[in-house]
């Protein structure tokens, strides 16, 4: 059996380990010339960690991974702790930490595992067809590659799913921007064992721990579609958006480097249940796109990466009968969490004020029972926590 993966992001490499590890002879796709992650860092949750164990993975995660402890809801204006409580309940019933992870290492701890000289790097695909014995690609330089299967793992912008689908279709922006990058652990914005999320106005800003005595951060900021915005002026734009906010955000937005922070529109995609054309299918940001608001796109994707190991273990001599088991087994749960984080996304951003001050006044009195509930319902579910 012979695959072709199209994309070397978090689900495609996923993947291409996950199917080497049962025999599947693989080989992956990538048109840019080198790994530049888009994105500071990623949250995986314990179900997206439990992946990556079942991968192989599991004392590199590790190493790479924050040690959070605890979260915190801080009022952004005054400052004042509106609530703290520990992890360790949700670590007990899930059965594994999660971890905040930098996205450049953990693709590059991806890339690897899989062997980063076995990706074919600089090819761009522009053309993808089935046919009654293999599908084909074509790729922008004139060269062409054939196997029994191909994956199009190509991102939110996928050219395989308009294959998949015979349409293309149009993302949806959530209503706004994120701004996130890395910097040192400081006492001042949050504890260095603590995931420390300041709301407010609509507004939030966050800091989690990574490895290497580090704070992944992200500001969500409000903002009508296609504001312009010129690169390294992030500590400017933050500092208007931010003014009077309470010291610790003060603080990140003093530390944080302008030239490497990241400026992202969020936008994410209505959930579709066809995944497979013949010998084709999507997998990752392609299927499922979604805003980070309950940080599970990546996890989705490894799921993804899992669950098509899964199909191919019990019909591993029938493309057509695997593919439509791993479609059935993933299109409810990728798209329910789809919907999920929309939800929370318009709940955090105020798109119906009241709401959103409700919650806010939830916060005051939450002791971390109601909050870990919606994290476990967003872990449990998948190929490895059902």
């Amino acid at each position: 059996m012979k695959a072709v993966i199209i994309g070397a992001g978090m689900g495609g490499l996923s993947t291409a380990i996950a199917l080497t590890r049962i025999g599947v002879d693989v080989e992956v796709y990538e048109q840019v010339t080198e790994n530049k992650p888009v994105g500071a860092a990623i949250s995986v949750w314990s179900n997206g960690v439990k992946c990556l164990n079942h991968l192989g993975l599991e004392r590199e995660t590790a190493e790479l991974g924050g040690i959070v402890d605890s979260m915190s809801y801080v009022d952004g204006l005054t400052g004042d702790t509106m609530c703290r409580f520990s992890m360790q309940p949700l670590i007990d019933e899930v059965g594994q930490r999660p971890y905040p992870v930098a996205r450049a290492e953990l693709q590059l701890m991806l890339m690897k595992a899989y062997g980063i000289d076995d990706i074919h790097f600089g090819k761009k695909m522009v053309r993808v067809t089935d046919g009654e014995d293999f599908a084909t690609v074509d790729f922008a330089d004139g060269t062409t590659a054939s196997a029994d299967l191909v994956i199009g793992a190509d991102g939110a912008r996928s050219s395989t799913r308009e294959y998949v689908l015979s349409h293309p279709v149009q993302r949806r922006y959530a209503g706004y921007v994120n701004f996130n990058g890395l910097v040192g652990v400081d006492d001042e914005i949050g504890s260095a064992t603590e995931w420390t999320t300041y709301v407010g106005d609509g507004k939030r800003v966050s800091v989690m721990p990574i490895a290497g005595n580090r704070f992944y951060f992200f500001f969500d900021v409000p903002m009508p579609e296609g504001v312009p915005y010129e690169r390294g002026t992030a500590r400017k734009v933050l500092s208007e958006s931010f003014a009077g906010w309470a010291p610790g955000v003060a603080r990140l937005i003093e530390k944080l480097d302008p030239t490497t922070t990241n400026r992202v529109e969020i936008l994410d995609l209505d959930p579709f249940h066809t995944w497979v054309r013949g010998r084709v299918a999507v997998l990752g940001d392609a299927a499922h796109n979604t805003t980070p608001d309950i940080g599970q796109g990546g996890c989705s994707a490894m799921e993804d990466a899992v669950a098509l190991q899964f199909a191919f273990t019990e019909h591993p001599d029938d493309v057509h009968a695997a593919l439509a088991a791993y479609e059935q087994s993933r299109t409810e749960r990728a798209g329910d969490l789809v919907l999920r984080a929309r939800r929370r996304c318009d709940v955090t951003h105020a798109k119906d004020p009241e709401v959103t001050a409700a919650w806010y006044d939830e916060l005051r009195s939450e002791d971390g029972t109601r909050i870990l509930r919606g994290i476990v319902s967003n872990i449990v579910g998948g190929p490895l926590t059902s």
